[in-house]
């Protein structure tokens, strides 16, 4: 009986250990949904133009959605502790060598105060070239509205319009994320 007892606690152990690779990280407690049903906090429509949304950069200075019209756009919302986000910057970085002055990708840190001190190592470590900013928190509020978990990718053609949302990174998403790029691209 006790080696029954014990072969189920194992697998029950073994169960809840295994996760797939790379889920999103939740980077809130403000639920958005309850059962499926959007609460009051959730807003279905932007509160300001998506063209006037913005981002400050790390080194300074303000930019708007509006200001990168002519380019795709890549919106990557992460933070250093977050090992999906960590396995998708690499892509990022392939994504913008591939397609060039054709594809803007913004890193936009949406992690808290301690987070940020790990910033310039977790930087250097993955050697990012692209621009990191802190997104304003109408853009992180629009982005955020229904699922606050990280990373979340917002893909932008070239007139400004988003073609698509990806929340966390996967081979699967990894696919989907090339094939918004090139849509985004070509429009």
């Amino acid at each position: 009986m006790r080696a029954l007892v014990g072969l189920a606690i194992l697998l029950l152990v073994i169960q809840t250990a295994c996760t797939p690779a790379a889920a999103p990280v939740s980077i809130g407690n403000k639920p958005v949904s309850v059962n499926g049903v959007i609460t009051n906090e959730a807003r279905e429509r932007a509160t300001v133009e998506l063209s006037e949304m913005s981002w400050a950069g790390f080194e300074g200075g303000v930019t708007k959605l509006k200001d990168l019209q002519g380019k795709a756009v890549v919106l990557d919302f992460w933070a250093t502790n977050c090992p999906p986000c960590i396995e998708e910057i690499p892509h990022l970085l392939e994504l913008k060598s591939r397609y060039g002055d054709d594809l803007e990708v913004i890193g936009l840190h949406v992690g808290d105060d301690e987070d940020r001190k790990q910033i310039s190592a977790f930087v250097e470590k993955l050697k990012i070239t692209y621009p990191l900013a802190f997104p304003d928190s109408t853009l992180t509020d629009f982005i955020f509205q229904t699922n606050s978990a990280i990373p979340q990718t917002a893909v932008f053609d070239r007139r400004g319009e988003m073609v698509r949302k990806i929340v966390g990174f996967n081979s699967q998403i990894k696919r989907d994320l090339d094939e918004a790029v090139e849509r985004a691209v070509q429009n």
